[in-house]
């Protein structure tokens, strides 16, 4: 399955919305719009990656670079998980739990509580 990436603005957020597998072969389109969102002078991303169906080691790794990048121009990176059931929660959190470095972002279960400012950050 073929990976997408819908970009937009909401207020100061820039928004990245991913659909699809983050592997490998389609992790650098996701590299590609934080990057792009950074030159424009973005600094502060949302990636909502409510609708990716797998990730690899290579998607976590571009989240965790993204995250890195953020930081070092001083912005702000928020993840879009979706809060389900255990049985069908998000694929990426799973990842991301299992791999121990879910506590290192700040995930959100929606698009408006990411970025109104007044939502409060999924626990680990």
């Amino acid at each position: 399955m073929a990976l997408r990436v819908h970009g937009e603005q909401r207020g100061e957020w820039a928004v990245l919305r991913v659909v699809g597998e983050l592997d490998l072969a389609t992790s650098p389109t996701v590299r590609h719009g934080v990057h792009d969102a950074v030159a424009d002078g973005r600094r502060r991303v949302v990636l909502d990656l409510s609708e990716v169906l797998f990730c690899d080691s290579s998607g976590v790794g571009i989240l965790i670079a993204a995250r890195r990048l953020m930081r070092s121009c001083a912005g702000e990176l928020r993840l879009i998980l979706p809060a389900r059931g255990a049985e069908d929660g998000s694929h990426v959190n799973r990842v991301l739990a299992a791999l121990g470095v879910r506590r290192l972002f700040d995930c959100y279960p929606d698009l408006e509580s990411a970025v109104d400012g007044t939502g409060t950050p999924l626990s680990a």
